[in-house]
């Protein structure tokens, strides 16, 4: 089979004719006779015939031409990136001193009969650091502070907050230390006062003291049903927790505070009190990313030649710190090569590389013959016989490292008093490296867009430069010299295929660098918002008749796959923005399910996502231009025939 030719200007010669002739047009609008028989016409068919016979020899280049012709034009692949995740370090006790995860700690996901183990490593040095509660202070929300640290230590009954609290009011525990990405265990022994509230969902919010003020930390798990039981709230101290003073005592504060009510949420009618309280630490977060960390890898021996060009054995190289070095043995030991973007600036005897990221080749300076017939090179050339290594690199990216929560859960390092690993939320940011076939896409862009944003298009484009881990993006008018961006990140489902909420949110520092690198380009004038599109949540409920009980599950998946943000509709490229809902398309997915013998009814119903209030049945759903579709809930009842 012929491989396929590329294409690499698709003009043809009457093409070529007709836009010259609209440049002889603009140009020369004297010239008014474009008749055939005109001299003028006839060199310009002439041209026409031989550009043509030129594009059809181009179109004919191997890809490494083509790659060539990319870097004239300074277009390169992009390398691939890795992705990351927070895990969680769990102690098999509580321990009396520190724990230290060091940097590059190796965890990785279950090794499967489809795949291998995906491999994670830590980027940053993680202390899990003991605690200890040392005092227990009130405050009223006037600022009213009371140490009932001798109270709790007899033994007596000590209100969390005022006998008719307010919000505002809080308790506030006093740690022996701070315990900055730490995971502590706060385990109240409580009498049932805190009368009034939801145990699911109490007016409470806990925080921390940082050197920028109170931050709120992630609460893992509460079986106290807002400190109206026994029971222990586990929590996610936020980094940059550290010891302040409050109340005249120094110590790391955690407090937890009594927040207004929303909605219908009630609130306490009496203060819940507290006889026993006790913190540990009992584990740790840290950033892993989809890395394994090469050791002492051998390129090979130099041949004493310049432009000398060797390649890694495990390609894609990461990025890291320190920095990669190539070293090249010397009479003194090894010597150092440090790797540099090109070659320009290199003086003869620098000892400067380059590295291709994506397919792991090191180059040695070249040497280039002037004018003059001297020949010129541009960095230190090895000498003959010199073997040259990398003493350390980093490998891995690409979208396999995009696990789902929950697969993180294997320790490869071996670390003491650590028991297992979890991570909370599912990786993102693994995206594969660019193929040229991408780069043929992208390639006429870039030239078009030159670095600055006008159009619509211009911003999309120079979004997925600025943050490549991004799904989505659409870019609407927002009025009279301002520009609305519209940005989905790229997530993976859980486990069973489904998509939740605040996973569709995109992260502060995404939605910061695509707006940096947005005000660099934007025209002089112009206003730029950058923030997540509106989701409408949809709930449908549907009745099948079927023989096969299995069918519930294969028509929920249906339609969670048909009503996704990302990767649904009917090309199964994301819902299109501002697409209604109807009832006539759902109702034939379910029909295409396969299984079912009939599909009864369907209703659908708008829903808010947050809050899971659903509205009134419908047939059709409007989402206005700036809204995707989010699937909430969906229910399937399946009867017999």
């Amino acid at each position: 089979m012929a491989l396929p030719a590329p294409n690499l200007d698709d003009r043809r010669f009457q093409q070529l004719v007709d836009e010259a002739k609209r440049y002889v047009q603009q140009r020369t609008p004297e010239w008014t006779d474009h008749n055939v028989s005109d001299p003028g016409v006839t060199l310009i068919e002439t041209f026409a015939h031989m550009v043509d016979q030129l594009v059809y020899r181009l179109n004919r280049v191997p890809e490494r031409h083509y790659l060539a012709f990319l870097d004239l034009l300074g277009i390169r692949l992009f390398p691939p990136s890795a992705a990351r995740a927070d895990v969680v370090f769990w102690l098999s006790a509580a321990r009396a001193e520190t724990v230290l995860l060091g940097a590059g700690t190796e965890v990785a996901t279950q090794q499967s009969e489809s795949g291998e183990a995906v491999v994670f490593a830590t980027v940053a040095e993680l202390p899990i650091v003991p605690c200890a509660l040392d005092r227990l202070v009130t405050a009223t929300a006037a600022g009213e502070y009371t140490d009932r640290t001798n109270d709790l230590n007899a033994g007596k009954d000590v209100r969390c907050f005022q006998a008719k609290p307010v919000p505002g009011d809080v308790a506030l525990f006093g740690l022996s230390a701070a315990v900055p990405r730490c995971v502590v265990a706060v385990r109240l022994d409580s009498r049932v006062e805190g009368i009034g509230v939801d145990p699911r969902q109490p007016p409470l919010v806990w925080e921390a003291w940082t050197g920028d003020g109170w931050r709120e930390c992630e609460a893992f798990e509460d079986t106290t049903g807002g400190l109206n039981r026994p029971g222990e709230v586990v929590l996610l101290v936020p980094a940059g927790h550290v010891e302040s003073v409050s109340a005249g005592v120094r110590a790391g504060w955690l407090r937890c505070r009594a927040v207004a009510p929303v909605d219908d949420q009630p609130f306490y009618s009496e203060s819940p009190t507290v006889r026993v309280a006790e913190v540990d630490t009992i584990g740790g977060v840290t950033a892993v990313e989809h890395a394994e960390t090469v050791l002492d890898a051998d390129l090979g021996t130099s041949e004493g030649v310049a432009g000398q060009r060797f390649r890694l054995d495990r390609a894609p190289v990461l990025p890291g710190s320190p920095p990669l070095v190539v070293q090249v043995s010397s009479a003194e030991g090894w010597q150092d090569w440090a790797v540099v973007e090109h070659f320009g600036r290199s003086e003869p005897g620098d000892r400067h590389v380059t590295l291709d990221s994506t397919t792991g080749e090191v180059e040695f300076p070249p040497a280039v013959r002037e004018a003059d017939g001297g020949m010129r090179t541009y960095g230190a050339v090895p000498t003959k016989g010199a073997h040259v290594r990398v003493p350390r690199y980093r490998t891995g990216g690409g979208r396999t490292g995009n696990v789902a929560r929950g697969t993180i859960s294997v320790l490869r390092s071996s670390v003491p008093y650590v028991s297992s690993v979890e991570n909370r939320e599912g990786a993102q940011g693994g995206v594969d490296g660019e193929t040229v076939a991408e780069a043929r896409i992208r390639a006429p862009r870039q030239l078009r867009v030159q670095e600055r944003a006008v159009t619509a298009d211009d911003y999309e484009h120079l979004t997925r430069l600025a943050a490549p881990t991004v799904a989505r993006v659409r870019c609407l008018p927002a009025g009279p010299g301002a520009a609305r961006v519209l940005v989905v990140p790229d997530v993976v489902p859980d486990l069973g295929g489904r998509l939740r909420f605040e996973q569709l949110i995109p992260t502060d520092e995404m939605l910061a660098a695509i707006a940096s690198s947005l005000d660099e380009r934007r025209l002089i004038g112009t206003t730029v918002a950058v923030e997540p599109p509106f989701y409408q949540g949809i709930t449908v409920v549907a009745r099948l008749r079927s023989t096969d009980r299995d069918v519930a599950d294969a028509a929920l998946a249906a339609l969670y796959d048909y009503l996704d943000p990302i990767r649904g509709g009917e090309d199964g490229t994301g819902w299109p923005f501002g697409r209604p809902v109807q009832f006539g398309a759902v109702f034939a997915v379910l029909q295409r399910v396969a299984g079912v013998d009939l599909v009864e009814e369907v209703r659908l119903f708008p829903a808010d996502p947050i809050t899971g209030r659903r509205g009134s049945a419908t047939e059709r759903v409007e989402l206005a231009g700036h809204a995707l579709v989010f699937s909430h809930q969906h229910q399937v009842l399946v009867g017999e025939p």
